[in-house]
């Protein structure tokens, strides 16, 4: 008996994970890489960061997702490099994964505009870890400026920036100005959390740039509402573990967040073709790669512009349609058939910023405040996979709704703080 066609996917995101459900009855031996052992909701990751949920209500176990489909087998390794022209995934212990047809989707990571030095001071918000990582660091500022006599000590503690204006920046900002003047209202004697500064910085002429704007008008009037210094038109010229410099200005500070660029996947640049100035890879119309059509790209890590010229946008629903798009020339390719090309369907932008704030642009329907705020509940409680991640979600929103509590408020794991 011939063997069946071996379809390696890298990336349990939502371009991967979706591409492989995709190919549940297709006549393929599906072999799905991942460094760790689960699909993030990243939509959600900045509520796990800001304590308001954890870690398992966003995130599932591949191997659970997967377990009625007997045609994937889940691999959980960290791919080196693609041999393109060996047809073979290389993994960092040495092994590698033949495959005869491919998807790359290894998503992005943080991008510092050349200054990769300013990581260590300012965290991004890519992976659970991250989000760890910097719940740690958001609670731990508190507790600092709560121990310390110093003024001007507990002034640089109880200052935050959030560097980026886009959605998970809004998010970040908007959230942390709540958790000041309402989580923590009472619960220390040396240090009033509501005197804590937020700010959010964005380089361009507003946030949300992606939205219209009379939406980022109004996202920016509820974040100032929620207590949000926003800074805009001037980037951070320098960040170090004591602030960050605006301008000609330095601002002491302990805490400052990076939310203001992606890269695309390093893995892109071994497969020796070109790439934009993103490091993403330009694909062909049915989202193959130039000069190897066995090997798809979908997700952050690929280039592709839509009918009009514009780029088709980093976000997740972009990501599941290429995912099921490639899962579609897989099928047509097996067939004999010729594939079609990708069309990104836009089914609307939507950002929270803070409770019963938020803005929705669905093209004519433009909403902002409470209305826009259901919708966006709605719509990430839907998308999130698994009954009991909707269900723990939705409660712990309804309580944090009508308590102001947060409910993941534990410190854990060591201070890796550069200050203490």
């Amino acid at each position: 008996m011939k063997p069946l066609p071996h379809v390696v996917i890298v990336g349990g995101g939502f371009a991967g994970l979706w591409a492989t459900r995709a190919l549940a009855s297709a006549p393929v031996r599906i072999t799905l890489v991942d460094r760790g052992n689960h699909h993030l909701f990243q939509p959600l990751l900045y509520q796990v960061a800001t304590a308001g949920l954890s870690a398992p209500d966003i995130a599932a176990p591949l191997r659970h997702i997967l377990r009625r489909q007997k045609n994937v087998e889940v691999r959980m390794a960290t791919v080196e490099r693609i041999d393109a022209a060996g047809k073979r995934v290389v993994l960092d212990d040495g092994s590698s994964i033949d495959f005869d047809l491919l998807l790359l989707a290894s998503g992005a990571t943080h991008a510092y505009f050349g200054n990769d030095h300013w990581a260590a001071h300012a965290p991004g918000l890519k992976t659970l870890d991250d989000a760890l990582d910097l719940r740690r660091k958001l609670l731990l500022a508190f507790e600092r400026a709560e121990a310390t006599h110093d003024p001007a000590e507990r002034e640089a503690w109880l200052s935050f920036a959030i560097v980026g204006g886009g959605p998970t920046g809004v998010e970040l900002a908007g959230t942390l100005a709540e958790i000041a003047r309402h989580t923590l209202k009472d619960e220390f004697r040396n240090i009033d959390p509501a005197r804590a500064r937020v700010r959010l910085i964005e380089a361009g002429p507003r946030v949300l740039s992606s939205f219209p704007e009379a939406l980022s008008e109004k996202a920016r009037r509820q974040l100032e509402a929620l207590g949000v210094e926003v800074s805009t038109g001037t980037p951070v010229a320098d960040i170090t573990a004591d602030g960050y410099r605006l301008g000609d200005t330095f601002v002491p500070a302990k805490t400052v967040v990076w939310a203001a660029g992606v890269a695309a996947s390093p893995l892109g640049r071994t497969l020796g073709v070109a790439l934009d100035r993103a490091g993403r890879v330009p694909v062909r119309p049915d989202l193959s790669v130039p000069g190897h059509p066995d090997i798809f790209v979908a997700g952050d890590l690929a280039a592709i512009t839509q009918d009009d010229g514009s780029p088709v946008p980093g976000v997740a629903p972009a990501a599941k349609q290429m995912g099921r798009h490639v899962a579609q020339a897989i099928r047509a390719r097996l067939a004999g058939r010729p594939t079609t090309p990708f069309r990104y369907r836009d089914y609307g932008n939507l950002a929270t910023i803070g409770r019963m704030a938020a803005v929705v642009d669905f093209g004519r329907l433009k909403l902002s405040g409470l209305l826009a705020w259901w919708f966006w509940l709605v719509a990430h409680v839907f998308f999130l996979i698994g009954f009991r991640n909707r269900l723990v979600v939705l409660l712990n929103w309804c309580w944090a709704y009508w308590s102001y509590q947060r409910a993941a408020r534990i410190i854990l794991g060591e201070d890796r703080s550069d200050t203490k």
